[in-house]
């Protein structure tokens, strides 16, 4: 039987998946990749076993590719390692390096779609600041997720309580407990917090018909529920969390999942780090040591977790 020539056959439909998968494991050095790839080739029907397969291996790829592994697979496998650990011994940290931070604003809609945020709700709002002197001035952009302080003052103000940290040191808010006094809010030196007011962005606009809608007709995506706290919370009514202050959480419900923070994973120039910082082989632990790291209005005395790398 004539073969046809190599130069000549149609791509499969799973081509790209393989280019996919090869360049994964070139970044993670993941030998179980390549061997998920001779699988495919001989039995498609098998992918989603071969996958399970491989990001089971992780750990072991990383620890193979050493300081040539890609950072989200490092910290992927920082995650894993610090998810068997009691939480009372983890100390999850943030670092931004802003040396790479381009202004695109990824972060900021990753976790608005993450969270499902209403209008006037943002966790993490990129910053822009001028610097240098003229003629040599540009612009560095600075991402200001929630400080989630050691010392925070957003929790001695509340007067429900309905603000606190948790056994991780995540400063979490208990909206079946917030009574939207808003004193958080003031208390906050970062600005770190919003109040929920309870609009939709569809709220307002005109339907296929040109009439305009209300409340109650917005879009049905905006009124269902989000996870945050590892909650479902429904936006009906005027029930929680509308009326609540908001904050980042570190995506505490990713986090519980084995998934890196949204922020993270869709920052495309990998300048926003995360892990446990009492992990001494994680990547933050290693980059907090830095000389150029630095803290946010440190003489506040309110310690910081998130680290920036100027």
């Amino acid at each position: 039987m004539k073969q046809t020539p190599q130069s000549e056959r149609k791509p499969s439909a799973d081509a790209g998946r393989r280019n996919f998968l090869r360049a994964l494991a070139g970044a993670a050095g993941a030998a179980a990749a390549l061997q998920m790839l001779d699988r495919l080739e001989a039995a498609p029907e098998q992918v989603a076993e071969s996958l399970a397969d491989a990001a089971a291996r992780v750990p072991q790829a990383v620890t193979e590719a050493g300081a040539n592994a890609d950072v989200l697979i490092r910290m992927q496998a920082d995650l894993a390692r610090a998810l068997k650990k009691q939480p009372s011994e983890r100390r999850w940290v943030m670092v931004i390096d802003l040396r790479k931070c381009v202004g695109c604003h990824a972060c900021t809609i990753a976790c608005v779609a993450e969270n499902k945020l209403p209008p006037g709700v943002v966790y993490r709002p990129v910053l822009e600041e001028e610097i240098g002197e003229y003629p040599n001035v540009t612009r560095r952009f600075v991402p200001r997720p929630c400080m989630q302080c050691e010392r925070p003052p957003c929790v001695p103000v509340c007067p429900v309580n309905a603000t606190y940290t948790n056994e991780e040191g995540i400063v979490e808010v208990n909206y079946d407990q917030c009574i939207g006094c808003r004193a958080c809010l003031t208390a906050c030196p970062y600005g770190a917090r919003t109040s929920d007011f309870g609009y939709t962005y569809a709220e307002g606009t005109p339907n296929a018909d040109g009439l305009i809608l209300g409340q109650a007709q917005a879009d049905a995506y905006e009124r269902a529920a989000n996870y945050e706290y590892g909650k479902p919370w429904p936006r009906k009514g005027y029930g929680s969390p509308m009326g609540n202050a908001r904050k980042c959480h570190f995506c505490q419900h990713r986090l519980k999942q084995g998934m890196l923070p949204e922020c993270v994973t869709t920052c495309i120039g990998r300048a926003t780090l995360f892990g446990d910082a009492n992990d001494p082989d994680s990547v933050v632990a290693q980059l907090i040591k830095l000389p150029n790291v630095i803290r946010l209005k440190e003489e506040l005395g309110t310690r910081p977790r998130v680290y920036y790398i100027v």
